[in-house]
């Protein structure tokens, strides 16, 4: 059974986000921690190793990003072993979620958590950026490359009145140049992810 330190953590953590998540969404987040956990003895999927800090690092980080996310369908671009896809799809269900990774191992793990968790509408893909093909309403891309390397290989993805969600650790002011035409910045956003001491940005891009 899950501890009720990461129970409680996470419980807090949603609350002090000012989130207010569906019925069981809790246990089957930590449902999801506790598989990362399991899968990241062998297969080495994330360097955070402690229960407690992929609660901070992984859950809350990527329900910090709830609040922009928008449209009926949604890539995760380099997810990794489903961050933040997997937590915005128990989080907020409903919606089609691709998660893109060209890692077969993190890919593989993705399958399993979608078939553990009952996760409908959502599906992993082992694939580079550039290659996958689809119309999306909601982007998202967590510190995975540049702003101008993203837009450069999945902007091709985003709707025409889609948003592209680009989660950094600093401003990533030095990036904005690059960011490719047809696109802009929309919005920039200081994330406060409840016992995480590092800072956390959300830049908000849209087609010019």
């Amino acid at each position: 059974m899950n501890s009720p330190s990461l129970h409680e953590r996470l419980e807090h953590g949603i609350a002090a986000l000012g989130l207010a998540l569906p019925a069981g969404a809790v246990d089957r987040l930590l449902a999801y921690q506790a598989l990362l956990q399991r899968w990241n003895g062998t297969y080495n999927l994330t360097a955070v190793r402690d229960p407690a800090e992929m609660v901070t690092r992984h859950l809350l980080d990527s329900l910090a990003i709830l609040p922009y996310v928008q449209g009926d369908t949604l890539a995760d671009l380099g997810t990794g072993p489903g961050l933040p896809g997997i937590v915005l799809a128990i989080a907020a269900p409903g919606r089609q979620i691709l998660l893109v990774d060209s890692n077969g191992k993190k890919v593989r793990f993705l399958r399993e958590a979608i078939r553990t968790l009952g996760l409908e509408g959502v599906r992993a893909v082992q694939s580079r950026v550039e290659e996958v093909e689809g119309s999306f309403d909601c982007i998202t891309a967590r510190a995975f490359a540049s702003l101008a390397d993203m837009l450069g290989w999945g902007g091709h993805l985003l709707a025409s009145d889609g948003v592209w969600l680009a989660m950094k650790g600093k401003p990533a002011d030095e990036e904005l140049p690059g960011i490719p035409a047809g696109f802009e910045l929309r919005a920039r956003h200081a994330l406060h992810v409840p016992g995480l001491e590092a800072e956390r940005h959300l830049l908000v891009l849209g087609r010019a």
